[in-house]
């Protein structure tokens, strides 16, 4: 008989380990068959834990925003430009990180409340800078829902960072879209040079929040 101790199975070492397999399998691969043989596992010990995928998949989404809290350059004194553009750079680094990482985050619930704390102190820093806590909402909900679109399309075409999808290169693309000249011109402008666009996409977020709301 083994005497051999494993490590306890719980849920956050399925969540690391789902996360893990997340980068070479897709999300499409990711199963909880696949998780529980990389665990060495019988797939039904993982029900214990989480009653489905998206339960997992839930999670998942919260052990990413741990991973990137704790990388965030975040503080109390950061004007509130500055914190979309720290908080939703931060945001796009983390879901780089894993394939389909945008997917899996956006598609997901918290699970706990940890995200509350982040979420207040933001808040705070948009009220005392006289925004109302509806124009605060407002604000961040659009940088947010940009850098999640923004990241799901950049990963469409790179799954990761060193990867990039066939079917997507833009010279190919210009030659069979030569007929519409400023269609193929914009494929640069489309599938190259993503952190720049990002960043640019971003300022626009943030310029028309500025706009808007014309806040001191």
């Amino acid at each position: 008989m083994s005497t051999e101790r494993r490590t306890p199975l719980d849920r956050k070492r399925v969540a690391d380990t789902a996360l893990k397999l997340l980068n070479e399998v897709g999300l499409d691969g990711l199963t909880l068959r696949a998780i529980a043989r990389e665990l060495d596992v019988k797939a039904p010990a993982l029900y214990w834990h989480f009653k489905d995928k998206q339960a997992l998949l839930d999670e998942m989404a919260t052990e990413m925003y741990r991973r990137m809290v704790a990388d965030a350059p975040l503080t109390d004194e950061d004007t509130w430009q500055e914190r979309l553009l720290k908080s939703n750079r931060g945001l796009r680094a983390a879901l780089l990180g894993y394939r389909d990482g945008a997917k899996v985050f956006s598609g997901s619930r918290f699970t706990g409340t940890l995200h509350a704390v982040e979420m207040e102190r933001t808040l705070r820093v948009f009220t005392e800078a006289g925004f109302t806590l509806a124009q605060a909402v407002r604000a961040t909900s659009t940088s947010y829902l940009f850098t999640i679109g923004f990241v799901s399309e950049e990963q469409g075409v790179k799954p990761l960072p060193d990867e990039r999808r066939e079917g997507y290169d833009v010279h190919e693309r210009a030659r069979l879209m030569a007929d519409f000249p400023l269609s193929a011109a914009a494929g640069a402008e489309i599938f190259e040079d993503y952190g720049r666009h990002f960043e640019e996409g971003l300022d626009l977020v943030v310029a028309g929040i500025e706009a808007r709301f014309r806040t001191g």
